[in-house]
């Protein structure tokens, strides 16, 4: 039986492939309380990877969405509107098989991109693979999400604020910057952390998606199966992937508390709004 410092050096980054650790996981009677621990600790490093980057990219894009939906200009409108009735529209899981399946009958075409420094090579194949199809329809779904949120908040702000940013002479992007953004941040930030924490948790959804584990590098849910599959006894792999998620949830609750505190700086203490976690059974 190995200890919990073997298991940690053997299994400790496994969830990256065959190349970071043993190269074969533990089964049947071999299998100890510090294999699970550690094997679904390293499927996590896969859950923070598609929540990182899909709240990432999002933020930004959701933003341009956002800011598209309440243009007056119906060309940026009519599709930004579009795109987020379809995405909230239709369901997580639903997207992903889609997905998965316009990837797989695209046409496997492979090219060189050019950064200057340095050259990649790019292929359409790396699409059915979960580090890069499950991430892009993650981005897309929570994108949508966060442009709805944006919106309600662009259209709350306080008609005082854009009086007086016209009276300060402020107009254009430098309004958009110091007045508009700020505000609409500040007013969304609590139904946007409420999304950041949905979305990690959906994550786990990739493991039941149509992209497939490669090399067994799959993300924490696939570690808890496997377990729950060798030992016949799923009341110790899936508390224990149950006891990161919460772990993980205080952990974004507390960056996006200390954002949204930031971002209130300048009203009284008893008038800052405070975030509450409210989960979302049916989105």
């Amino acid at each position: 039986m190995r200890t919990c410092a073997e298991s940690l050096t053997e299994y400790g980054l496994r969830a990256l492939g065959r190349d970071y650790g043993a190269q074969l996981l533990p089964k049947g009677a071999d299998i100890s309380l510090c294999d699970q621990i550690v094997l679904i600790g390293s499927g996590m490093i896969w859950n923070v990877y598609f929540a990182v980057f899909a709240v990432t990219l999002g933020f930004g894009f959701a933003t341009l969405i956002a800011l598209a939906k309440a243009s007056p200009l119906r060309g940026l409108r009519a599709p930004a509107t579009a795109f987020i009735f379809v995405f909230r529209g239709s369901p997580l899981f639903i997207q992903f098989f889609f997905a998965y399946e316009t990837f797989q009958i695209l046409p496997k075409v492979t090219g060189t991109l050019n950064l200057g420094i340095m050259e990649l090579s790019v292929t359409t194949g790396s699409l059915t693979r979960a580090w890069l199809g499950a991430l892009i329809v993650l981005f897309l779904n929570t994108s949508a999400y966060t442009a709805e949120i944006f919106y309600g908040a662009l259209r709350s702000v306080p008609k005082g604020d854009m009086e007086a940013a016209d009276a300060y002479g402020l107009t254009g992007w430098a309004r958009f910057r110091r007045i508009t953004w700020p505000t609409m941040l500040r007013l969304s930030w609590p139904s946007y952390t409420n999304e950041a924490i949905f979305l990690f948790h959906a994550t786990t959804l990739v493991f039941f998606s149509g992209f497939p584990a490669w090399q067994q590098s799959g993300d924490a849910l696939y570690y808890a199966r496997y377990f729950a599959d060798q030992t016949f006894n799923p009341f110790v792999a899936y508390p224990i992937i149950a006891a990161y998620f919460i772990l993980a949830t205080l952990g974004i609750t507390a960056l996006y508390g200390a954002i949204n505190r930031r971002l209130n700086r300048h009203l009284p203490r008893e008038a800052r709004p405070r975030l509450r976690f409210r989960p979302q059974i049916i989105r």
